[in-house]
């Protein structure tokens, strides 16, 4: 069955009461925090391909996404850059699942985006949330703040794991936006996570901002919390601790970041995503440099 540019193998697989989970690379995925969480959502619910695109070059540029030598057994074969779908059933809740990882197009991105919503749309999906996480002034130190736009019932379910969101942000954004605009019209639940991670230590895998998504998404879905498990983010912020140790500026600006986040918290505020609740422009500056020292370590 051809579904605008993704083919999917017959048969056809029947899904019900259906939640999607996207991940969007690279805009929303620093960390690969987004991508990890998909990972284990879909070992956990032992996931299987649906589709791919059929022609991946109509939207990337493989000057930008590399295609890849890998080896297979004893074969060497190309990879080729793609938008992967798989799904999965859960019976504890009776419910399919799909997890989208859904890459940046480059060229086609309405034509791309449209793909995407009428694979949704004829799968009847009931949810669309997209996860991810970005690089924010919040400190290693602290429980990571995870924010969210979520139907009212699942605030309830989330507690105080998640923070709200006020979000008044305007200027560049992604193409597939589109697609939540879409499932919006088809009264589908467009919901969102993201967790917010340190600046000043950009981690190639940021093992807690996994664990903490990780366990605002079970609470939410009902999933089981073991996945959730963060003895590996524990032990990479541990060695943040170290990292810093010699270091009296960024020292400084973590317990600055610590009074922040504290303030902010105590008071019950909301985070927003302009700039007019953080910090000055100078300590922003500030982080951006110990982020890039920080790295070359």
């Amino acid at each position: 069955m051809q579904i605008g540019q993704f083919e999917i193998p017959e048969p056809v697989p029947e899904l019900k009461n259906t939640v999607a989970f996207a991940m969007l690379k690279p805009w929303i995925d620093v960390g690969r925090v987004g991508s990890l969480v998909l990972n284990k959502l879909e070992g956990h619910f032992d996931a299987k391909e649906l589709t791919r695109l059929s022609t991946p070059g109509m939207y990337f540029d493989f000057t930008r996404y590399r295609p890849r030598l890998i080896m297979s057994g004893n074969k060497r074969i190309l990879s080729v850059p793609n938008t992967i779908i798989r799904h999965a059933y859960d019976v504890e809740n009776d419910r399919s699942m799909l997890f989208l990882h859904i890459r940046e197009p480059h060229m086609a991105g309405e034509d791309y985006a449209s793909s995407i919503s009428k694979l949704l749309t004829h799968f009847n999906v009931k949810e669309y949330c997209r996860i991810g996480g970005m690089y924010d002034s919040v400190p290693h130190s602290r429980k990571l703040v995870v924010t969210g736009s979520l139907a009212e019932e699942q605030y309830v379910l989330a507690e105080d794991l998640i923070t709200s969101r006020s979000s008044k942000y305007t200027g560049p954004t992604s193409i597939v936006n589109l697609v939540s605009d879409h499932m919006v019209k088809q009264d589908c639940n467009v919901t969102s996570l993201m967790v917010h991670m340190p600046q000043y230590a950009k981690l190639d895998t940021d093992q807690m901002g996994v664990s903490r998504l990780l366990e605002c998404i079970c609470a939410i879905h009902n999933i089981d919390n073991s996945i959730a498990e963060n003895s590996l983010g524990e032990s990479q912020y541990k060695e943040i601790d170290k990292a810093v140790a010699g270091n009296s500026e960024i020292q400084l600006l973590i317990k600055q970041l610590e009074a922040y986040y504290d303030r902010s918290h105590d008071t019950g505020g909301e985070i927003s995503d302009t700039k007019e609740s953080n910090l000055s422009p100078e300590i922003e500056s500030f982080l951006n440099e110990m982020g890039e020292q920080f790295n070359q370590k």
